[in-house]
C-alpha cells in the first residue's frame, strides 16, 4: 500500500491561441465563472469547486497544457512528496507569488508534463448574490451553459502508460486502478489510470507515438447526473460545438461522457456517474478493447479524431499496430 501524499486534482493551466473566444465558451456555454484576469491569463471556476479558480486560460500560441496543480494531502505529505521527487531527480524547484494558493514545488512527470504541488489555498468566498442556502456548498447552483460542478480529472499523453502509472504510485502515493492492452497485441499498453482518491481516475494515461513531450488529450468536467450530460449535449449543440465523440459510457471507471472541444481546440469532457473505490489493496485491472473498456456497451468505435493531441504533432508510424488509430475498438478514456 502507497502512502497517501496527494488529494487531489486542483487546477488545470489550459493554453489558447483564441483567449478571448475561448474565454465565452468557458463562461457561456460551458458556465464556469470567472474570478480574476491578470494580463495573459484569466482564471475561472465551475459552481461547486471549492477553491478560487480551477481552470487557467492563457494565452499562447496554439492549444497546449500549460501545468497541472496539485494540492497535498497536508503540510507533512508535501514536505514528503518533495524529497520523494527530489530523489526521483523530476523537481524543478519552489515557486512562490501564484494566484489561489501558496508555495508551490514544480516538477516534471514522467511523460514531459510541467506539474507542481503545494498545501495552502485559498478558498472561494460567495459575494451576496451568489451564496448558497446550503452551507456545505461554496456557491448556490445556479444553472449557466452546461454548468459543470466542479473539476474532475485530466488524461494526458505520454510513450509509457504503464510504466508511467508505476512511477506515480511509487513516487507519490498514487493509486493504479486500470489499464488497456490491445486484443492483437496484449505487450501494448494504450491507456492505464491513476487516482488520488476513491474515483477510478484523477489522471489519465494515453499513449503517444510522437516525439513532443507534454501533450494534453483532454480536460474533464463533473456533473451531478447522467441527464445532466444529455442536457450539456442539446446545450453545445444549440451553441453550434461539434460533438466529437459520446454521449456514452466507458468501461474503465464506468462513467457517462461527452467530448466536445472548444475554440482553440482543447478537447474537454463532461462525464457523470462512475464507480468508487476504498480498497487499500486494489490491483491495477486489466482490460482489453473488446471488453468494452472504452465503450462498455461495444456498439462503437472511437472516431480517429480522439486520437489528436495538444500541441499537435504528427506521430511516426507506431510499431507493431495494425492500424493508426490503435482504439478504435475502444480503448482510451
Amino acid at each position: 500500500m502507497s502512502e497517501r501524499l496527494i488529494s487531489q486534482l486542483a487546477h488545470v493551466e489550459l493554453l489558447t491561441p483564441t483567449l478571448d473566444e475561448s474565454l465565452r465558451f468557458f463562461t457561456e456555454v460551458l458556465g464556469l465563472d470567472q474570478t480574476e484576469r491578470d494580463g495573459s491569463s484569466i482564471y475561472l471556476r465551475c459552481w461547486g469547486d471549492f477553491a478560487t479558480y480551477t481552470v487557467q486560460l492563457t494565452e499562447g500560441p496554439q492549444p497546449a497544457l500549460g501545468h497541472i496543480g496539485w494540492r497535498a494531502e497536508g503540510p507533512d505529505a508535501l514536505e514528503r512528496a518533495v524529497a520523494r521527487l527530489e530523489q526521483a531527480g523530476v523537481g524543478e524547484g519552489w515557486s512562490e507569488g501564484q494566484r489561489g494558493h501558496g508555495p508551490a514545488f514544480r516538477y516534471r512527470g514522467p511523460g514531459g508534463h510541467v506539474q507542481e504541488l503545494f498545501w495552502e489555498v485559498e478558498r472561494y468566498s460567495a459575494p451576496a448574490d451568489k451564496r448558497s442556502a446550503f452551507p456545505a456548498r461554496p456557491q448556490k447552483h445556479s444553472p449557466r451553459g452546461a454548468a459543470p460542478r466542479q473539476l474532475d480529472h485530466i488524461t494526458v499523453n505520454t510513450h509509457r502508460p504503464y510504466e508511467d502509472s508505476e512511477w506515480y504510485r511509487d513516487t507519490l502515493g498514487y493509486r493504479f486502478m486500470e489499464y488497456t492492452a490491445l486484443d492483437d497485441n496484449p505487450d501494448l499498453i494504450v491507456f492505464s489510470m491513476v487516482t488520488t482518491n476513491e474515483k477510478s481516475h484523477d489522471l489519465g494515461l494515453v499513449i503517444d507515438f510522437s516525439e513532443v513531450p507534454g501533450r494534453l488529450n483532454h480536460l474533464a468536467f463533473w456533473v451531478d447526473t447522467v441527464e445532466d450530460v444529455l442536457r450539456a449535449a442539446d446545450v453545445l449543440m444549440e451553441a453550434g460545438t461539434h460533438i466529437e465523440f459520446g454521449p456514452g459510457r466507458h468501461g474503465m471507471g464506468e462513467q457517462t461522457y461527452l467530448y466536445f472541444r472548444e475554440p482553440g481546440g482543447i478537447r474537454l469532457e463532461i462525464n457523470s456517474g462512475g464507480y468508487r473505490n476504498y480498497q487499500p489493496d486494489w490491483e491495477p485491472v486489466k482490460w482489453v478493447p473488446s471488453q468494452g473498456s472504452n465503450t462498455m456497451y461495444r456498439n462503437a468505435g472511437m472516431p480517429d479524431s480522439m486520437t489528436e493531441a495538444f500541441p499537435p504533432a504528427a506521430p511516426p508510424r507506431p510499431p507493431d499496430a495494425a492500424v493508426a488509430n490503435p482504439w478504435r475498438e475502444g480503448a482510451v478514456h
